[in-house]
């Protein structure tokens, strides 16, 4: 095994190299036994064939036994290294190139974890929710770790597995005792997923936290279909129309050829709402949104912002068709994507977003004025409304930078 490779990316490529031009395969699907010896000794996977507890040999009778060995075969399926074609194992030959090139390699094996759920954790253990919810609960993970560049405590990346997937799940009316190995094994597979970043180099361990790895955080910036060292960056002036004292903008940059639909999710997390109303852009007199039969829209999905508008160009955005939150957007400036950057970014920007469902620009004024005059009859029932104690808990000048750029990092 090459040193300086993650475990998991040589493993991957030593197996790729053994298959040749293919092997047999047993009438279940899976690896020879024979065979499974020879790579749980050539792989070096850790596996133990015909485990002895006491004074008992318990035979092993399968691959799909061999917990490490079937994950790497059911890992290399998934990058589409290796494919099962008339009940043999064999290469992918248009993605030969892809298992001598170490990044491109890595970016398989990451891209194809979606895919791995049941290898990573196999049924006929105690149940969990991250079992039965794989994708979500990976995502949940990895968005996690990438959203600091700080160790993530284990304890915190379980809870938010738990608290990403016990929505899906009915848990109100569960004995104490069940809910409690219910967490037990939703936190054990928690571990186990680590431990397969880990083994991709993707993560590393500190202590008793993670964080991603350089190699992690690379891979993850290009599923997420980041821009390169080079690639163009449009740096855009998000700022909310119709709002003042104080103004409400932001400053954010994102690649060049992102598509609308993915910059709505960035003007959301930037300026600070919910994304829970329609919206819509407007350029060179068409509007753009989501595909509906009521609404005469092309779709967003189709268009990207570096076709519609050029440096000191402008587009418009309107969130929520009641209230009508009209933002402009300007492209200020154009530039290049830098190494060890994250895009989407926002750099700088000012003022709070405005609550929800407020009545749009001249609610909003109402709000604040409302919220400024205690005598006013409507000022304890709009504290109740947003849920604070005094009114000076609300800053209409907050703005946090570090937040926002936390909450962009979290985005699928």
């Amino acid at each position: 095994m090459d040193p300086e490779q993650p475990r998991t990316v040589e493993q991957i490529r030593g197996l790729v190299g053994w298959i040749g031009a293919g092997r047999k395969l047993t009438q279940t699907g899976k690896v020879a036994l024979a065979d499974g010896r020879a790579l749980v000794t050539l792989l070096e996977t850790g596996d133990t064939v015909d485990p002895a507890i006491g004074d008992r040999t318990f035979k092993t009778k399968s691959t799909q036994e061999l917990y490490h060995l079937n994950l790497l075969v059911e890992w290399a399926k998934a990058a589409r290294l290796l494919r099962v074609a008339g009940g043999r194992l064999v290469p992918v030959k248009k993605n030969a190139r892809v298992v001598e090139d170490p990044e491109r390699l890595l970016d398989a094996l990451f891209g194809a974890l979606p895919r791995i759920g049941e290898a990573v954790l196999p049924s006929g253990w105690l149940g969990s929710m991250l079992a039965e919810e794989y994708p979500a609960g990976l995502r949940a993970v990895l968005t996690s770790l990438y959203a600091t560049d700080l160790p993530v405590p284990e304890q915190k990346l379980r809870a938010a597995v738990w608290d990403t997937l016990s929505g899906f799940f009915v848990l109100d009316n569960l004995p104490e005792d069940r809910l409690r190995l219910l967490r037990q094994s939703n936190d054990r597979d928690v571990d186990r997923l680590l431990t397969a970043l880990k083994g991709l180099g993707a993560a590393q361990q500190t202590g008793k936290s993670v964080t991603l790895s350089s190699v992690g955080r690379q891979a993850m910036a290009r599923l997420r279909g980041e821009p390169s060292p080079g690639d163009p960056v449009h740096e855009l002036r998000i700022q909310l129309s119709d709002v003042d004292q104080p103004s409400v903008w932001r400053l954010v940059q994102v690649p060049a050829g992102i598509r609308l639909d993915r910059l709505h999710q960035v003007i959301q997390a930037a300026m600070g709402w919910r994304n829970c109303h329609l919206h819509a852009f407007s350029a060179n007199g068409v509007q753009y949104g989501r595909r509906s039969a009521e609404l005469d829209f092309v779709d967003e999905t189709t268009a990207v912002l570096d076709s519609l508008v050029k440096e000191d160009g402008c587009l418009d955005y309107d969130y929520d068709f009641g209230d009508s939150w009209e933002h402009r957007i300007t492209v200020e400036r154009r530039m290049t994507a830098e190494a060890g950057h994250h895009y989407p970014a926002c750099v700088d920007g000012a003022g709070a977003c405005p609550p929800e469902d407020c009545g749009g620009p001249g609610g909003y004024e109402d709000l604040k004025r409302t919220l400024q005059e205690s005598a006013d009859p409507a000022h304890e029932d709009l504290l109740r409304w947003l849920g604070l104690k005094t009114a000076a808990d609300f800053d209409p000048a907050h703005f946090d930078l570090r937040e926002i750029n936390r909450q962009l990092r979290t985005l699928d």
